[in-house]
């Protein structure tokens, strides 16, 4: 018996120094900077579907609802508090014979991100309002040359 009571007070004293090392390296792996859109941003961000703010994403969803036009492998050219130039990639489900049944084609793009503005859930940063596409070659069926749209706020 005395055994046993012995093995469970050296356990029970091994878990409680153990409990302090796991819980600070839990508390470790804890982010702890501040949420990305209560940061100070020096310019205009592009707020992403989950209303992220981004600076210089490499993939962009345009069809938040569906996810059937994004953008990817951008490469941005320059950034400032007035525009946004980049080089990418628009992929476009062609919804053909409907969209769960379709598939994507890539159609190269030149990106301008414009019309900057206060973003109404973080009065503190501003966003960009607009975004406009060139086709630089093909580009998807009933698409004008550019096409630009106005960013959700």
């Amino acid at each position: 018996m005395y055994k046993h009571t012995m093995v469970g007070v050296v356990t029970l004293c091994a878990a409680a120094l153990l409990a302090p090392a796991v819980g600070s390296s839990a508390a470790a792996s804890v982010r702890t900077e501040p949420v990305a859109a209560h940061r100070q941003f020096r310019g205009p961000v592009l707020v992403d579907c989950l209303w992220h703010p981004e600076v210089r994403p490499t993939d962009f969803t345009l069809a938040c609802g569906d996810g059937n036009s994004r953008l990817t492998s951008l490469h941005w050219t320059s950034w400032s508090d007035t525009s946004a130039t980049a080089t990418g990639v628009n992929m476009v489900n062609d919804c053909v014979p409907y969209c769960a049944a379709g598939k994507f084609h890539s159609y190269p793009v030149v990106v301008r991100l414009d019309t900057p503005q206060t973003w109404k859930r973080h009065p503190q940063v501003q966003q960009y309002g607009q975004i406009s596409l060139t086709y630089t070659a093909a580009r998807p069926d009933k698409f004008a040359h550019v096409v630009t749209y106005p960013l959700w706020n």
